[in-house]
């Protein structure tokens, strides 16, 4: 008798860290990998990885598609790739698939037609966003040492508002606002993330209590 195939295994959380430009989650990503680095890894910005590689990054409207589909692709990848490295543990990435529809040029729908998808999509395929929102809107610098960064302050608030209306659209969208005080910013960040990843945690333990009861 044939044997039944094996269901395939829980995918590891998500958590989206996200935002306008200059708006401190790859510091925030980076100082809580290192606090909690057995519980959580950390994957990597497709866009920086993709420009400082050598990616022409031009503005032209063609050029920007073409950027902004390679990104896509390419995160996802980057997920699947830590995914299969460190399966049990939470993923924390730097910016996500829905990222590129607030770069797409004449509005976010032509952006998911491209793709194949639908924001709803994209959403679920993560379990939490956290959004820091971009020192810019407070009028402060967003200068923090990444020289693929080229927005201006202007610019910076269009991209904040436009990743906040699209990434707001998820049930667990948490808002880590501007304040002038960094540290203080960071803080409030990293005790969002700490208590989302308790909470994950404690569904990931509840889902191995069941299934050894199953057995």
């Amino acid at each position: 008798m044939p044997r039944k195939p094996k269901p395939p295994a829980q995918r590891p959380y998500r958590i989206v860290l996200t935002g306008g430009p200059g708006g401190g989650k790859t510091t925030a990503g980076d100082l809580f990998r290192r606090e909690m680095g057995d519980q959580v890894v950390l994957v990597p910005e497709a866009a920086t990885m993709m420009f400082s590689g050598g990616f022409p990054r031009v503005h032209l409207p063609d050029a920007v598609h073409a950027a902004q589909r390679a990104i896509y692709h390419v995160q996802i990848h980057l997920e699947e790739a830590v995914m299969a490295q460190h399966p049990e543990q939470i993923l924390l990435c730097d910016r996500g698939t829905v990222d590129g529809a607030a770069y797409w040029p004449h509005g976010s729908d032509g952006f998911f037609k491209d793709i194949s998808s639908t924001l709803e999509r994209e959403l679920a395929r993560y379990d939490a966003v956290i959004f820091f929102e971009s020192a810019a809107v407070g009028h402060m610098s967003i200068e923090g040492g990444n020289p693929i960064r080229n927005e201006s302050l202007e610019q910076a608030v269009k991209l904040d508002r436009k990743l906040r209306e699209l990434w707001s659209q998820h049930p667990h969208f948490v808002l880590v606002p501007h304040n002038v005080s960094f540290f203080k910013k960071i803080s409030f960040g990293l005790a969002m993330l700490d208590d989302i990843v308790v909470k994950l945690m404690s569904k990931t333990k509840d889902k191995a209590k069941a299934k050894r009861k199953k057995r």
